[in-house]
């Protein structure tokens, strides 16, 4: 009986290939998968490398973009067995700082055709081996890499794998459709200021439209595309990159889109050299047909119901709770329904501004929607600062009524007219974050419309938005059901002040995905800044001038992270090696070495924003300053042995030598100029 059991397990061995082991590094795991789980003699199918990345980490495309390597298979197949290239899936634009790169997160399967030989012998199980490398990066980018090895069986009949034969074929499916020469897409690139892409796509309403260059060097991948929209097609505007003399040959590359079902869809794209295809541009926002009678009211009905529940969104509720509480305060006096005119009117005027704003912008040629203010960086900050200070004031650190009172009791009755109408507007720039439930498709219809048919459904919206508050300030039967004025309406005020702290506490979240720390630290710097001078302008107007002159001058030194200036001008490395570093060092100079790398996203920001900086450059010259560099784009031993000799394994890395001290400095990942210029100045002293 024992040997008849040896006997099944060995025959099931036989039948039934080991399963492949991935490969684990600090960042990613990788692992080879079949479509087919036995295989035919002479039968092509297709192996996906999956790459499953750590959170807020990126691998890259083929074309990386402003840096980055693209991940690489180099396969150790057995005789007769042949592999194609990756076939690269669409990728996502990735913005860090000021750049732009291309590339994977969460979880990618890179495709790859492979064809087995038509003499593979039924019934025998063999092996797929391969290398794989990639760059992966966050805020630091690391050289990683794993051997991969894949069992497969052959037999007579091959068949799928149930698992990842699905898989890897809705993979395939995803993969930009292969170009055509005979079919409708056409494309052009026109040589001139700046150089444009044409693309014919007949009958395709289009959203975020991005084009990927399939050469590193043909275009600026961190410029602006500005797509502009035709009946035709599309045209992009290109910056160029290292190649000056686009439009003088081909260019090649995927154009990725949304579709009208909100699919995402990408063509590769060859455009021929030539004058841009006719009625591919001139509307920055492609219109679609216009809404006919019942579909506009079908839209402005949407609209006024997203307006209705997005009274009760996270980020509008804290503000719409604090004028609930005003007419608590308010309801037996007999201004509630004046200061509902002034709610609605504040309501109306914002969201009919914001209106014609996005109408101005898309008019302008800039691809914008709900929200899009917020992705400016500063404006982020403003807001987290503005709800900061809400949430200061709803605890009792100061009192802008009780001011505003003393200057007269004329002006008493104006500041509650006026408070009612900003606490709509408020409410509104509030609810820019969010979008409700039935927002959504009357907002996208609109930013497809003519101008008025915006302004229509955009007023629609604040009607709803606007209507709870101002019912309640109408309707007295309402008003009653609130609580008479008492100690509650404090200690409400009081907790309403912590969600004003969370609406702040998310947006310095969202403009850290902007800037990264520096952006952040310039945010809190300046929340404490402003902090303080509310806190002592309750002293008098002296420490009140000495708060406001703290906060200015915290704002001149912070304000360049919530901007993204940059500066580009280039610089003359000398070669790191340890000998020269000595060398330098006995001359008494101070030395400067930067571990950096091609693929390396974070070392080109700090290179270009910090490094470049002709203050740093100054200081550094006046020093003399040695600045070496340790390139580390291909692999070289003596960089990677210097890095894990200071605890890293990967760039970048940053390190100075004072004249007289003998252990270097290790600097942080992200540098500033005051850093840089401390850090000079320091050493000379």
């Amino acid at each position: 009986m024992g040997r008849l059991a040896a006997l099944i397990l060995a025959l099931a061995a036989l039948a039934s290939p080991a399963i492949a082991q991935p490969a684990r590094t600090a960042n990613v795991e990788a692992q080879l998968h079949s479509s087919r789980a036995a295989i035919a003699p002479g039968e092509r199918f297709t192996v996906a490398l999956r790459q499953t990345i750590r959170e807020s980490w990126h691998t890259y495309w083929r074309n990386p973009g402003a840096a980055g390597e693209p991940t690489e298979i180099a396969w150790r197949l057995p005789p007769g067995w042949t592999a194609s290239e990756i076939r690269w899936p669409t990728p996502h634009a990735i913005p860090f700082e000021t750049l732009i790169n291309y590339g994977y997160s969460e979880e990618v399967l890179l495709p790859v055709d492979l064809i087995a030989p038509a003499n593979a012998r039924s019934g025998q199980n063999i092996t797929l081996n391969a290398h794989a490398t990639w760059v992966v990066c966050s805020n630091i980018c690391v050289f990683e890499e794993g051997d991969l090895s894949l069992p497969l069986r052959v037999e007579a009949q091959g068949r799928d794998d149930p698992v990842w034969g699905p898989r890897i074929a809705a993979a395939v499916a995803a993969l930009p459709t292969p170009f055509d020469a005979n079919g409708p897409l056409r494309a052009r690139v026109t040589h001139g200021q700046p150089p444009r892409l044409s693309i014919a796509l007949p009958g395709e309403t289009l959203g975020d439209p991005y084009f990927f260059p399939y050469s590193r060097d043909t275009i600026d991948p961190s410029a602006p595309q500005n797509p502009s929209f035709g009946s035709a097609g599309i045209s992009f505007d290109l910056v160029g990159g290292v190649d000056e003399h686009i439009g003088a040959a081909p260019l090649s590359g995927v154009v990725a889109f949304t579709d009208a079902a909100g699919s995402a869809r990408a063509f590769e794209v060859i455009a021929e050299p030539g004058e841009p295809l006719a009625n591919t541009s001139g509307a920055r926002s492609l219109e679609a047909p216009g809404l006919d009678a019942v579909a506009l009211l079908a839209a402005a009905g949407l609209a006024f119901l997203g307006g209705l529940i997005l009274n009760i969104m996270p980020c509008v509720l804290p503000v719409l709770s604090v004028k609930a509480l005003s007419l608590a305060g308010g309801a037996h006096s007999g201004e509630a329904r004046r200061h509902g005119v002034f709610y609605f009117a504040g309501v109306m005027a914002t969201f009919l501004a914001l209106a014609g704003v996005l109408v101005a912008l898309r008019g302008a040629g800039a691809a914008i929607g709900w929200g899009f203010q917020l992705q400016a960086p500063w404006v982020n900050a403003a807001l987290a600062l503005l709800f900061f200070s809400i949430g200061l004031n709803l605890l009792g650190v100061f009192n802008l009524g009780g001011g505003v009172q003393n200057l007269g009791g004329r002006l008493s009755g104006r500041g509650g007219d006026a408070g009612a109408f900003f606490t709509g507007a408020l409410a509104v720039v509030a609810a820019t974050p969010c979008t409700a439930p039935f927002m959504a498709g009357a907002i996208g219809a609109a930013l497809t419309q003519s101008a008025a048919t915006t302004m229509v459904i955009f007023a629609a919206l604040a009607l709803g938005f606007a209507l709870p508050m101002t019912a309640l300030a109408f309707a007295p039967a309402l008003q009653r059901m609130i609580p008479k004025p008492g100690a509650w309406m404090e200690r409400a005020k009081q907790v309403l002040a912590f969600p004003m702290f969370g609406a702040a506490v998310w947006l310095a979240w969202v403009l850290a995905e902007q800037t990264g720390p520096l952006g952040v630290m310039a945010l809190l710097a300046i929340a404490a800044a402003l902090a303080f001078a509310i806190h002592v302008g309750r002293w008098g107007r002296v420490w009140l001038a000495i708060g406001l002159a703290a906060l200015a001058l915290t704002a001149v030194f912070a304000w360049r992270p919530l901007l993204g200036v940059e500066n580009t001008r280039a610089i003359a490395w000398e070669v790191w090696s340890p000998a020269r570093v000595e060398a330098l060092r006995a001359e008494g100079r101070p030395v400067f070495v930067n571990f950096t790398a091609a693929w390396c996203v974070t070392c080109k920001v700090n290179e270009g924003a910090t490094l470049a900086s002709p203050r740093v450059r100054r200081a550094f010259e006046a020093a003399k300053v040695a600045m070496l560099q340790a390139d580390w784009t291909n692999r070289d031993s003596t960089i990677a042995n210097a890095l894990a000799e200071h605890g890293r394994a990967g760039v970048p890395l940053y390190l100075y030598y004072a004249p007289r001290n003998g252990a270097p400095i290790v600097l942080p990942q992200i540098l500033s100029e005051d850093l840089m210029l401390n850090l000079v100045e320091g050493g000379e002293r």
